[in-house]
């Protein structure tokens, strides 16, 4: 008989198994990692936005933004540049290349995931919310939350 704890489990290996999934395409038809598309396609969504609004935008911390950025750059895919409004500012869009790149990827599965939270009435999604953070809590990481890495 099946209980409680092992619905859960089940949820989450589908919904990892699902990244996995999508992180193996994305590698083999982009040459990008799930995370490195995904902000992507946030970046595509707002171009000249700062490290700290993706971040916000991806729902990511920020120096796991900036890791990711930084390959992005790396690969020709994003450009930094100083804001015009505000020379203190670095601002990031896609280059051609990106552009061109984002229009051959598919929906990831952390957008679908967002999706479906954000539908979701308010107290369920701060249910859902507290729940699992009792659990990392409970686990011990949900202090870790701010170092994990997106690659």
């Amino acid at each position: 008989m099946k209980n409680e704890a092992q619905d859960v489990l089940d949820s989450i290996r589908r919904l990892v198994q699902e990244m996995r999934w999508a992180d193996r395409k994305a590698e083999s038809t982009l040459g990008l990692s799930g995370a490195q598309l995904f902000v992507m396609k946030r970046l595509g969504e707002k171009p000249a936005i700062s490290v700290n609004e993706l971040a916000e935008r991806t729902c990511t911390h920020q120096s796991s933004v900036s890791v990711v950025v930084r390959r992005l750059e790396e690969k020709g895919l994003v450009k930094r540049r100083k804001s015009r409004s505000d020379r203190r500012r670095a601002e990031l869009s896609l280059t051609r290349q990106g552009q061109k790149l984002l229009t051959r990827s598919i929906k990831s599965p952390q957008d679908r995931i967002i999706e479906s939270i954000n539908s979701m009435p308010v107290g369920d999604r701060k249910q859902l919310a507290m729940r699992l953070a009792e659990v990392l809590e409970a686990m011990g990481l949900l202090g870790a939350l701010g170092i994990m890495q997106l690659s």
